[in-house]
């Protein structure tokens, strides 16, 4: 089996987030799926299976599947583009979270997503405890989106992974408004056995719907301030998301991997 991995939401290696992609000719187990994104120990790996003139794409982090994953959709796209089908300017997947499509820009990439929609929910002693800082507001769509007012608090952060795990939602976005960005954040996955997550593109279905309707814009350009940063280029269109950026190629192995 061979397996890439990709450097997601960047153009430079060691930044952005990286996902591993591994393109099948059919499906294997579940087990090896698992043991494989176990094995790597990034946040996701990404698993493609063409069928017809699309493919069926799963995302596996290291605590199980997930069901929408944007580095990682990316990460395939870029696979697939550069290797298997170099003609192709659009991808289309089939997910659990339905039909996604990404279309090849220049050296943008630009998947197009479900937005999330958002609650309002108060905010706890519980979040600013796990958090260890006050969020401003907080809000509830698959995950729990928590807004600051500053965006050196959202940099600063360094939650307990305990604490955080008795938090509502899959994942915890902090964000805030930025300078040289419409808006800065980070992503935390200790539910998905991922501390932090480097850039979060499903995040970023609840961060730009927020942003867009607080700053009354339909396009955003959002940075994701963790340690190896990356940027995303998003667009509002109704109901979905549109989300671009770039990738970059930091390896390729072939994987000593079979059935049992």
């Amino acid at each position: 089996m061979k397996q890439y991995i990709v450097d997601a939401f960047t153009d430079e290696i060691f930044h952005g987030n990286p996902a591993a992609v591994c393109i099948l000719d059919k499906w294997v187990s579940e087990k090896l799926m698992t043991d494989i994104t176990a094995e790597n120990n990034l946040s996701e790996t990404a698993f493609a299976v063409k069928t017809g003139g699309r493919y069926s794409l799963r995302w596996f982090t290291p605590g199980g599947e997930i069901d929408l994953c944007g580095h990682a959709t990316l990460a395939a796209a870029f696979v697939i583009t550069s290797f298997y089908e170099k003609d192709a300017v659009q991808v289309a997947f089939d997910t659990l979270s339905g039909t996604l499509t990404v279309a090849r820009k220049g050296e943008l990439y630009e998947m197009d997503f479900p937005a999330y929609s958002l609650r309002p929910v108060p905010v706890t002693a519980e979040m600013t405890e796990a958090i260890g800082a006050a969020p401003r507001e907080a809000y509830m769509g698959r995950d729990l989106l928590c807004v600051f007012d500053d965006a050196e608090v959202v940099k600063s952060l360094n939650p307990n992974q305990q604490k955080l795990l008795a938090l509502d939602g899959l994942l915890l976005h902090a964000t805030a408004a930025g300078e040289d960005f419409d808006c800065v954040s980070r992503s935390f996955a200790p539910k998905c056995g991922v501390a932090e997550d480097p850039v979060c593109g499903s995040g970023h279905c609840h961060i730009a719907p927020y942003w867009a309707s607080r700053l009354g814009k339909s396009e955003l350009a959002a940075y994701q301030a963790s340690r190896r940063g990356g940027a995303l280029y998003c667009r509002m269109e109704g109901e979905r998301v549109k989300l671009a950026g770039k990738a970059v190629l930091y390896s390729c192995a072939e994987l000593n991997v079979r059935e049992n």
